[in-house]
């Protein structure tokens, strides 16, 4: 059962988005108000940033105080690959890292319509690239991503997979977008019982812009129509009554068949990105806390002695 603050973020999200579903916005007027809505985010105590540069591309480390400097999250930000930036994740990122106990680096991938796939895979390799000349052992990296920069997390583990490239610890999806081809019924029915807030979003609308002359089906675009063996471990969170559900428990079951380790927590009631209100939502508290869990767990049984794990 959603907690009471989640029912009040539900009707915050209604009144607001409802206008924005009547009036169709356009692109770059969504942006703004995205960014607008970042200014009141507050990061956590003890977390510093730094601004870093991916060879042209903007990024920011993002370090708690006594973070493990030798491990680091590479963060790709939601947005369905056209909205978003570093300020608009930056204190999810920074509640993240600090729950992890380690640093991140988030980058501020090229969007569509402007740059369409695979500009923004393309940048996330180029930064996975970027942290090993860092120094950064393979091992000692793991993926993270909300929404599109979910599915965007897990298409990087293909790419590197197909190029027999070392592959991070493992990757985390935060309600991981991993099939544009969203059927209509179930938007809309998502979207009644979200109270229009996915289809004032448009997201059916976004993949398509992303995806420009590339079938949606494409696996480096959905995810769940790739072979999904020889992965690393991952971590798959989602709510039931999402949009993006149904199609994430088939990735799920996929990779799971395929024998690839995956965790798959399913949350019940909540709506799209709930992460992102981790300051007043407990149910997103639980997730990440759930997430640094994860995050201790691979890295503690990568430590163990190889005849220890097999045992």
């Amino acid at each position: 059962m959603p907690s009471t603050q989640h029912l009040l973020l539900k009707q915050l999200l209604t009144a607001g988005t409802g206008p924005l579903a009547r009036h169709r916005p356009r692109l770059p007027a969504m942006r703004l108000a995205f960014e607008l809505m970042s200014f009141g985010q507050l990061m956590p105590w003890n977390v510093f940033l730094e601004d870093a540069d991916i060879e042209g591309m903007p990024a920011e480390w993002v370090r708690p105080a006594g973070a493990d400097a030798s491990r680091v999250v590479l963060y790709l930000h939601g947005g369905g690959y056209v909205l978003g930036s570093l300020n608009t994740h930056r204190a999810l990122v920074g509640t993240l890292a600090q729950r992890c106990g380690v640093t991140a680096l988030a980058i501020n991938y090229r969007k569509a319509p402007e740059y369409p796939f695979p500009a923004a895979l393309d940048d996330a390799r180029l930064a996975y690239h970027w942290l090993l000349r860092q120094g950064y052992a393979p091992a000692n990296i793991m993926v993270a991503g909300d929404s599109a920069g979910g599915g965007l997390a897990l298409a990087l583990l293909l790419t590197l997979r197909d190029a027999a490239e070392p592959l991070p610890a493992a990757a985390i999806g935060l309600s991981p977008w991993t099939d544009l081809l969203l059927p209509v019924g179930k938007v809309r029915r998502v979207a009644q019982e979200e109270s229009q807030v996915l289809e004032a979003l448009e997201i059916r609308g976004w993949g398509p812009l992303y995806a420009a002359e590339t079938p949606l089906a494409h696996p480096l675009l959905s995810p769940v129509q790739a072979d999904l063996g020889g992965l690393p471990p991952l971590l798959i969170q989602i709510s039931d009554a999402e949009v993006l559900g149904d199609d994430v428990q088939r990735f799920a079951a996929k990779a799971r068949a395929a024998g690839t380790p995956i965790t798959l927590q399913v949350f019940e009631g909540l709506v799209h990105w709930w992460h992102l209100f981790w300051r007043f939502l407990p149910e997103a508290r639980t997730a990440l806390d759930q997430v640094a869990a994860f995050t201790r767990q691979v890295w503690a049984e990568a430590a163990l002695p190889a005849s220890r794990q097999a045992a």
